[in-house]
C-alpha cells in the first residue's frame, strides 16, 4: 500500500527532514515509528525537505509498505508511536506512483517575526525576535517585486544543487498582527534558504539599509555575496502543499 501523510511538527530539536549520520530528525523518526508498526523497514519521503530547526504545519509525506492497513489505524499508530513534537492530521491511500515532491504543484511557506522588545517565552521557539523599527510598507514592495517567474541565485543557497534557479512565485506579502509580523510566499517549489535569504534581504529594506530599487538590483544580479544575510531558521514553516491528485 501506498500512504500520504499530512503532517505537523515543531523541528526545534531535529536536524532537519533529512536522514543523517549522526543526529536526530523528522524522517529517522517517522522511519523508525513505521518499521514498528508495519515490522519492517519502509522509506519515507517528503515534499520538502525542511532544514534543521524549521517547522511544519502542513508538511506532507509517503511511505511504500506491503502490507493492508486501514488509514485511521496508520494515523493513530503513527502518532501513538512518534513524540509530542510531531503529529500526523490525516493520512490517506494513494497511486503507487505518486511522489510527494515531484507531483507537488505548489508550496506555500510562512515566516514569522517576533517585534516587541520583550521576548516570548511561548513564541520564542517559532519567531525570529526582532525589535527593530521595519518600514512594513517598503518590505512590502520590495516583496511584490519577486512575483512571477525569476532567477533567484541571489537568494539560494551557496551549496545548492538545483539545477536551475528559476521559480514561479504566486504570492509575496507581509502582513501585521498583534505581535507578529509574518511573511508568506507561496511558489512551485523553493530552492535551500531561498525564503530565509528572501526574508534577511527584506529585513534590510524594512531598516533603511536598503532601498526597494536596490533589491529590484540585486534580483537582477544573480549573485548571493551581494544578499542579505539568512534569517535564522526558528521563523520558518511549510504551511501546506497542493497537488493536483484529479
Amino acid at each position: 500500500m501506498h500512504y500520504k501523510l499530512t503532517l505537523q511538527y515543531d523541528g526545534t530539536n531535529y536536524l532537519g527532514w533529512q536522514v543523517q549520520p549522526q543526529g536526530r530528525t523528522i524522517q529517522g523518526v517517522l522511519e523508525s515509528a513505521v518499521a514498528k508498526l508495519f515490522g519492517m523497514p519502509a522509506r519515507v519521503t517528503a515534499a520538502g525537505r525542511t532544514d534543521a530547526g524549521v517547522h511544519a504545519l502542513g508538511q506532507v509525506a509517503c511511505l511504500h509498505v506491503d502490507k493492508v492497513m486501514a488509514v485511521a489505524d496508520v494515523q493513530r499508530a503513527l502518532n501513538a508511536l512518534t513524540p509530542p513534537d510531531i503529529a500526523i492530521t490525516d493520512a490517506a491511500v494513494v497511486a503507487d506512483d505518486f511522489d510527494p515532491r515531484r507531483h507537488a504543484r505548489r508550496r506555500s511557506y510562512c515566516y514569522r517575526i517576533w517585534t516587541p522588545r520583550w521576548r516570548s517565552p511561548f513564541w520564542h521557539r517559532f519567531t525570529w525576535h526582532l525589535w527593530a523599527p521595519l518600514d512594513v510598507a517598503a518590505m512590502n514592495q520590495a516583496a511584490a517585486l519577486v512575483l512571477g517567474e525569476h532567477d533567484f541565485t541571489s537568494f539560494r543557497a551557496v551549496d545548492c544543487d538545483a539545477a536551475t534557479a528559476v521559480r514561479r512565485i504566486f504570492r509575496s506579502e507581509f502582513s501585521a498582527k498583534a505581535e507578529q509580523l509574518t511573511y508568506t510566499v507561496e511558489a512551485t517549489a523553493f530552492l535551500r534558504h531561498m525564503v530565509r535569504n528572501l526574508v534577511g534581504t527584506l529585513v534590510e529594506v524594512g531598516r533603511g539599509e536598503r532601498s526597494v530599487e536596490e533589491f529590484r538590483a540585486l534580483l537582477a544580479l544573480r549573485d548571493r555575496t551581494r544578499a542579505g544575510a539568512t534569517a535564522p531558521a526558528q521563523g520558518l514553516c511549510l504551511v501546506s502543499v497542493a497537488y493536483d491528485l484529479g
